[in-house]
């Protein structure tokens, strides 16, 4: 998720993001290279999407759901771009709301595809996968490429940790219906549906009240620099972009129905398990558009801004996307509960903390982000064997 954007005079400023003693990225300045990260992914959505399509009434089975998954990633990025720029036409209130509510769009429409096809133990397994790539796949990924070259990275480090306060309430969230099972054993499943339910709520509420204290009565907290000032943004009228939007969120529809019926024949061609796919697959592919933006942040020096997409994008999972899809459950005629298994737990407690550590002192490194990768890679080989 991108922070909210607050509009100063002729600028759009993002929150939080950088001090003035964060180093500079080599990468910054120089020619414009011919290879940039929009070429790739314009090739990835004209290659993709039309193959993925053919796969799909072909019924291709396991091509289908690879092919279904890389093009997810280029229509979310272009649906996140048309966010971006009609929420800069809406101003900073409705626009900074909007942008918020379109953060991680294609993870909850994934979500809710999964869960009308039943793939309730998927949807879950995807939810903590989500946090779990965030804190420490994308955050990873942006210390270690950040770190190349430097001795050290400095960044506000009160700025970088401003998101990750609400993780310790989702942790929460998702740590209570678990004990409550382990307390009451199978006196508790009767109630398990009942507590994800009000607990749903509660998040969603607390969500809105974010949402307000971002947007409006602290917004001056959340007014930084930006990684996508006016001048950056497609140079699209309102009209388009609102176009280009509506189009984007239905080919993710689309695209995550044809995914969602390819995943048993890709389950069983790879012998994965469904606990492994959610966690480590459709977590991946639903975030993959807004987690290269952190990744972009950082080989620029921003690591505050990095480390913000990424504690704001997992608040968002687990305190929106999580308890909407909880609701949904019930809609679709199958009920999911917030009760994770024990690993996705600890594996989320795992994430949470080790991200804050490393963003606490305000320095990072190339070995630190080697550290987030090696307890990502660890946590994948568990779920591996998970059924």
């Amino acid at each position: 998720m991108r922070p909210p954007k607050i509009r100063e005079g002729n600028h759009v400023t993002a929150a939080p993001a950088t001090t003035p003693n964060e180093a500079p990225s080599p990468a910054s300045g120089g020619s414009d290279p011919w290879i940039t990260s929009d070429r790739i992914f314009l090739a990835l959505l004209v290659i993709f999407v039309p193959a993925a399509i053919a796969a799909h009434f072909f019924h291709w089975g396991t091509w289908t759901f690879v092919l279904c998954a890389i093009a997810i990633v280029p229509v979310a990025r272009l649906m996140g771009e048309a966010t971006e720029v009609v929420a800069h036409r809406l101003g900073p209130g409705i626009g900074g709301l909007m942008t918020a509510s379109f953060g991680n769009a294609a993870e909850l429409i994934i979500g809710i595809a999964a869960l009308r096809e039943g793939k309730v133990e998927v949807v879950k397994a995807s939810i903590a996968g989500g946090i779990l790539a965030n804190l420490l796949l994308v955050l990873g990924s942006s210390v270690l490429a950040s770190g190349i070259g430097v001795k050290k990275r400095t960044f506000n480090g009160t700025a970088a940790l401003s998101g990750s306060a609400m993780l310790f309430l989702a942790l929460t969230a998702i740590l209570v219906p678990d004990i409550f099972h382990l307390v009451r054993a199978d006196e508790a499943l009767p109630y398990m549906d009942r507590i994800s339910i009000a607990i749903a709520i509660i998040l969603l509420v607390i969500y809105a009240i974010s949402l307000i204290f971002a947007l409006k009565t602290h917004a001056h907290l959340y007014a930084a620099e930006d990684h996508g000032t006016p001048e950056e943004l497609p140079p699209w009228s309102f009209r388009k972009a609102l176009v280009v939007l509506v189009s984007a969120t239905v080919g993710i529809i689309v695209l995550a129905e044809f995914l969602v019926g390819a995943l048993e024949p890709a389950i069983d061609s790879f012998g994965f398990t469904h606990t492994f796919v959610g966690v480590m697959v459709l977590a991946v592919v639903g975030g993959a558009a807004e987690n290269s933006t952190a990744i972009m942040m950082a080989v620029k020096g921003k690591m505050a801004l990095a480390f913000n997409l990424a504690f704001e994008s997992s608040k968002l999972i687990a305190l929106f996307v999580a308890p909407v899809l909880v609701l949904v459950s019930h809609a679709v005629g199958h009920p999911m509960s917030l009760e994770f298994s024990h690993m996705e737990v600890v594996g989320i407690a795992v994430g949470v903390g080790a991200a804050s550590l490393i963003a606490l002192d305000g320095e990072s490194n190339w070995l630190e982000g080697v550290m987030l990768l090696g307890v990502y890679a660890i946590l994948g080989v568990a779920f591996f064997y998970i059924p």
